[in-house]
């Protein structure tokens, strides 16, 4: 089944007409479509089989409990960078054995919710994070398990924002700290070391970062306690294409990773978090305005940077489509937003059906870093959230009212 198909020129998520989906939960709206994201984690899986992966969904893409219960229930792990992630995903019903903690800023809060969680480890970004994390172990009777997150100088084609694995960036560790680590790891009472990790940044479009990092990670395998690591986390990053098209295949990063993973004998980890739920993903907005200023075509829609910044931040296009199709010409449109910013754009010149206000637009390929990453700018209330599953859905975020606003404030007389 397709995520979003036409049937009569109307625009279906699997099979619920966006009609109806707006015309009840109201525009904005993040409509998720169950079957593809159930689809594409059983891809990663599979291409990843013969190493028995613990896929860990990056929980940053889209962290919806709705989402998140979907892919516990595909006994998906997670990677998350928050101690409010670890509270989703067990609110959601996630294995917390299954789970990875990274991110270069982790509190020993944090941390401490994690280890009494049971989680399966710490990709652990320096000495000083490892030296808290022993710590707060050995306080509380536990051992950490931990992976050693690696910075493996690899340059990615990607945006410069979403580059991690270089040695400018600020994730991870060299290969001399990593090795000092190793050396000295029977001083680290209150630490398991069980692996090593590299993540080298999000939209990778081929195999060579991931064969690159994963050549650092085993040049550093035989240095392990024991003269072999256990676990191998290469973490993710997987491109999809904002045009339509497949993306990167994982099955080609299996392929090319395939020898040397074979050589180390070791568990292995991944961290899929856009390409899951990516392409499952769509933000449905209506047209308020249309107007022309200097010959340029204006559509002014609800929905606006607060609530898909990706444009705005990344200068990332995704693809505008209507929601029913129309006959006619099909003039170059700006999509702009109500948000009082220049930079308040879905999509510039676009080539769009001569829009009215009232009409809905679809905006694709927002199922992550969509909603997760909106926000209350401008006093507008964040958008609603629905998981379309067959002929059936159910909202798994309600609209925000105006009262949300202010949540937790208070005026100076209290």
């Amino acid at each position: 089944m397709e995520p979003f198909s036409r049937r009569g020129g109307r625009l279906h998520a699997e099979s619920v007409p966006l009609e109806r989906l707006a015309a009840d939960a109201g525009t904005p709206l993040y409509v998720y479509a169950a079957n593809e994201i159930r689809r594409r984690y059983r891809a990663i899986a599979a291409a990843f089989a013969e190493f028995d992966p613990l896929v860990c969904y990056a929980v940053k893409a889209n962290g919806n409990l709705g989402v998140l219960g979907l892919l516990a229930a595909e006994g998906a792990g997670f990677d998350i960078v928050s101690g409010g992630e670890l509270h989703r995903v067990l609110r959601a019903g996630g294995d917390p054995s299954r789970v990875v903690f990274a991110g270069v800023g982790k509190t020993d809060a944090e941390m401490s919710a994690a280890l009494s969680a049971g989680i399966h480890a710490f990709n652990v970004e320096s000495e000083g994070e490892l030296a808290r994390l022993d710590a707060l172990a050995r306080a509380a009777g536990l051992r950490a398990r931990v992976a050693l997150r690696v910075n493996p100088d690899v340059e990615a084609d990607t945006h410069a924002y979403v580059a991690t694995g270089h040695a400018g960036a600020k994730f991870g560790m060299p290969e001399g700290g990593a090795r000092a680590i190793l050396a000295g790891a029977a001083q680290w009472r209150g630490i398991e070391l069980v692996g090593l990790h590299a993540h080298v940044g999000s939209q990778i479009r081929e195999s060579a970062p991931f064969e690159r990092a994963l050549a650092a990670l085993e040049g550093l395998g035989g240095e392990f306690p024991g003269g072999k690591v256990p676990w191998i986390d290469v973490g993710g990053g997987f491109a999809i294409d904002y045009e339509g098209g497949p993306g990167l295949d994982p099955r080609a990063v299996a392929a090319a990773l395939a020898p040397r993973l074979r050589r180390l004998r070791a568990r292995l980890a991944v961290e899929p978090g856009r390409w899951i739920s990516g392409p499952a993903g769509i933000l449905v907005t209506a047209v308020l305005d249309v107007k022309s200023i200097d010959g340029r075509t204006f559509a002014v829609v609800d929905a606006g940077m607060n609530d898909l910044v990706r444009p705005a931040l990344y200068q990332a296009r995704h693809r505008i489509v209507p929601v029913v199709e129309s006959e006619g010409d099909r003039p170059r449109t700006d999509v702009v937003g109500p948000v009082c910013e220049t930079g308040d754009f879905l999509g510039l010149d676009r080539e769009l059906p001569r829009l009215r206000a009232g009409d809905l637009l679809a905006v694709l390929d927002t199922g992550a870093y969509g909603f997760s990453m909106s926000s209350q700018y401008n006093g507008r209330p964040r958008a609603a959230e629905v998981l379309v599953d067959g002929e059936t859905w159910r909202t798994v975020r309600r609209r925000e009212g105006l009262e949300d606003l202010c949540r937790g404030e208070e005026t100076p007389a209290g």
